[in-house]
C-alpha cells in the first residue's frame, strides 16, 4: 500500500497550487494521499476550503485522502463546516428531531 503525503503550511495556502500538488502526487495511483498540517497555527476558512478542494481533487481520482496533525483550532473548523470525515473520524449527528431514543415506563405517547 502506498499513501503519499504532502505537507500544508501558512495560514493563507493557495489552493490551485495546491490542487496542483495533490495531482502531482496522484499521477501514478497511490493508494491514497494524507495531509499533513502540523504547520498551520492559525488556520483560517481559507485552510479549510484549500483541504476541501485537496480533497475533491483526489475523489475524482478515486483516491482517498485524509488530514493528519489538525490542532483544535482546525478540527473546530472542520467540525463547524462539516469536513470532519477528512480527519478520519466520523461525524456526530443529532438525531432527528421527534425520534425518541428509549421508552420509560409509564411515558406518555407524544
Amino acid at each position: 500500500m502506498e499513501i503519499r503525503t504532502l505537507a500544508l503550511e501558512g495560514p493563507e495556502p493557495n489552493t490551485a497550487e495546491l490542487c496542483a500538488r495533490v495531482r502531482a502526487l496522484c499521477r501514478d495511483g497511490p493508494d491514497g494521499v494524507v495531509c499533513d498540517v502540523r504547520a498551520v497555527a492559525a488556520p483560517t476558512l481559507a485552510t479549510v476550503q484549500a483541504l476541501a478542494r485537496a480533497a475533491l481533487t483526489t475523489r475524482r481520482l478515486g483516491i482517498p485522502f485524509r488530514v493528519t496533525g489538525a490542532g483544535p483550532p482546525l478540527r473546530a473548523l472542520l467540525h463547524l463546516v462539516g469536513l470532519v470525515e477528512l480527519l478520519g473520524e466520523p461525524e456526530e449527528r443529532e438525531p432527528p428531531g421527534g425520534v425518541e431514543e428509549g421508552v420509560q415506563a409509564g411515558d406518555l405517547p407524544l
